[in-house]
């Protein structure tokens, strides 16, 4: 499988990445994923401490047990759980620090390769946060870090002031803001983006007829269920398969080094995995896609 430089890093990430917070919580299953992800050529892995209230790491930790060298693992930090299992936005320099360690021990790893700033807003304590960041990498404890956000502003802030190498994101057809807002912008700064959301909870999957009727009954991002409908036969039209196209197109940006998507089971990620094989993606087809899809703007994620 491809693989792409993550920023100015010397991190090489699988085009197409296994999100795990989709492996649930039995291990033998999430090992299968797992095992066929990396056989497949995925490489890189993305989890965070707040999925299923940290079993998610451990369960990670175990499966890629004697695989860590062949793996770009990635985790996420500030969402502080309490102990009845609740949690709160803490992006301080002192949780992160502490929180580095118990990630570790539940990774089985002595090292995280992007260790990244789950969510932020613009009233954080940034440089504090930052601190911690550049910190654990002079410890050795992280080789590199980035955020997990989708607001302008919250981004625009590392940009100017921290040395973070990628963005994890939500884009995808049905929610192209991202290409207005920043793109550009970490593009010029020589910052990956990782996108989540590439196929819309399945909505533009090859099983998106079905999978709208189940999730999309309430709408999605700005569109009704009438507009998903509409948007996935039309999408559905310009391809052969959507699956495939919906992660092409996401790629298709050239500061996008990763789409990040999750699978339940192997079979489901077998399916996503039909992207290594798929012809090259025309600009003609790029084109086509972006007539049916419409972008949406709304500013309360800012």
């Amino acid at each position: 499988m491809k693989k792409n430089r993550l920023g100015n890093s010397d991190l090489y990430v699988s085009e197409l990445g296994l999100g795990c917070m989709s492996l649930g919580t039995n291990q033998q299953k999430a090992t299968n994923i797992i095992t066929e992800a990396l056989d497949q050529g995925i490489n890189y892995l993305d989890t965070a401490d707040l999925y299923d209230k940290t079993e998610n790491e451990a369960i990670v930790g175990k499966a890629i047990k004697g695989k860590r060298d062949d793996i770009i693992l990635a985790t996420k930090v500030g969402n502080h759980l309490t102990e009845n299992g609740t949690w709160f936005w803490d992006p301080s320099k002192s949780y992160i620090k502490e929180q580095v360690k118990k990630s570790l021990q539940r990774l089985q790893t002595d090292y995280i390769d992007l260790y990244q700033l789950h969510g932020g807003t613009i009233e954080d304590p940034i440089d504090e946060t930052i601190e911690a960041f550049e910190e654990l990498k002079k410890e050795g404890l992280i080789r590199y870090y980035g955020i997990s956000s989708i607001r302008p502003n919250v981004i625009r802030e590392y940009v100017k002031r921290s040395s973070l190498v990628s963005v994890m994101m939500q884009y995808s057809l049905f929610d192209r803001r991202p290409e207005e807002e920043v793109f550009d912008l970490l593009e010029e700064n020589n910052i990956s983006v990782v996108t989540r959301g590439a196929l819309a909870k399945g909505m533009l999957s090859d099983q998106a007829s079905e999978v709208v009727k189940q999730k999309g009954k309430d709408g999605y991002l700005g569109y009704n269920y009438d507009a998903l409908v509409a948007m996935t036969n039309e999408l559905s039209k310009e391809t052969n398969s959507l699956t495939v196209a919906a992660l092409q197109y996401v790629l298709h940006q050239p500061a996008v080094a990763s789409a990040v998507v999750g699978a339940s089971s192997t079979k489901q990620l077998l399916d996503n995995i039909k992207l290594k094989d798929a012809a090259p993606f025309s600009e003609s087809t790029y084109q086509a896609l972006q007539r049916v899809s419409k972008p949406i703007t709304y500013q309360n994620h800012r």
